[in-house]
């Protein structure tokens, strides 16, 4: 591709690298000169222009874009019509969307001319919602860069893992400072994180802030379906020996890990009992806002394994909300349970 000023008189057939206007004549940037423009153009005076001269090779701007973004994802995910070297692709279904990030950097490091821009791995979405743009910067590219780009994925690195849990249970811990209708409150925030996924609380038990109580309860959570437990306690878990995790222990389970490099979310723990995903939920999960119990739950969700290594990957870009202000439990500006 040629890029540069031409002689209006020489201008016909080639790309228009800016708008054009001349004498009530207009022609936008990114489109071809006809004979007939040219001749409005130097009819008005217009000596010479900025276009874009194809070589042979050369693929344009919206066939490149196309090819590369059809390469991107499964049948999960659907390409839209390329417009000015750009094409979206948008979700087909709802649930986690899953980054080869390797495979992205790949693309993006192949030439200056091609980039490809995704929504963070990971995250929930919607049928319908772009997550994936592919952007070529100039009015076309050299075909062998489109076809390097496209080696690039030998896969597709970017697929939606649908949801495919439904059943959760939830086990609320009581102790005589914490309100009924502070669980109900839980409840109810969880019931609406939870709509958006299919899912739903197929029971709830409220027990003493006790291991052998909780261990009952998952254990008949368990014995009822729940394909997914939540616990929320009375308490925050301060130790692996505190009455959540020795709960879990209890029952039969295991504890995968507790903390979390996410803010909100610190006092997170993840763990099994069978095939049913435990988690041991922090104190802010009882609020609607983002916090590092959504990261964990959607992915539970979706069929995802959620292991030790992958928490401590989580916190580059784990600091979700500004804290400065939040009480210091040692100042004594809140309760010993605070949790974040």
């Amino acid at each position: 591709m040629r890029f540069g000023r031409v002689p209006v008189s020489e201008a016909a057939g080639l790309v228009t690298a800016h708008t054009v206007r001349a004498g009530g004549a207009t022609l936008r940037k990114g489109h071809v000169v006809t004979p007939e423009m040219a001749q409005q153009f130097a009819a008005a005076g217009l000596d010479d222009l900025v276009a874009v001269r194809l070589e042979p090779g050369d693929v344009g701007e919206d066939a490149a874009a196309h090819r590369l973004a059809e390469r991107l994802g499964d049948r999960s995910l659907r390409v839209a019509a390329p417009f000015t070297g750009r094409c979206n692709l948008f979700a087909e279904r709802r649930g986690v969307l899953l980054v080869d990030r390797a495979a992205i950097d790949g693309v993006n490091a192949v030439d200056e001319a091609v980039t490809a821009a995704t929504l963070p791995p990971f995250r929930p979405v919607v049928a319908g919602e772009m997550v994936a743009t592919v952007k070529v910067i100039p009015y076309a590219v050299a075909g062998a860069v489109v076809e390097r780009a496209c080696a690039a994925l030998p896969e597709p690195p970017l697929r939606i893992a649908p949801y495919r849990l439904e059943r959760v249970g939830v086990v609320s811990t009581r102790l005589p400072g914490l309100k009924e209708s502070t669980i109900e409150r839980t409840l109810s925030v969880l019931a609406e994180r939870l709509a958006p996924t299919g899912a739903r609380i197929l029971a709830e038990a409220r027990v003493p802030h006790d291991p052998a109580a909780l261990a009952d309860a998952l254990a008949r959570l368990d014995r009822e379906g729940a394909e997914l437990a939540v616990v929320f306690g009375a308490s925050a878990i301060a130790d692996r020996q505190d009455v959540i995790p020795a709960g879990i222990e209890g029952a039969g389970g295991r504890v995968e890990h507790l903390g979390m490099p996410v803010d909100p979310g610190n006092l997170l723990l993840i763990g099994s009992l069978g095939t049913m995903p435990v988690i041991g939920a922090p104190g802010c999960a009882r609020s609607p806002k983002e916090n590092g119990f959504d990261w964990v739950l959607h992915r539970l969700l979706a069929g995802l394994r959620v292991t030790r290594a992958d928490i401590v990957a989580l916190g580059v870009g784990g600091l979700l909300m500004e804290i400065v202000s939040r009480p210091q439990p040692r100042d004594g500006g809140a309760p010993d349970d605070a949790d974040a």
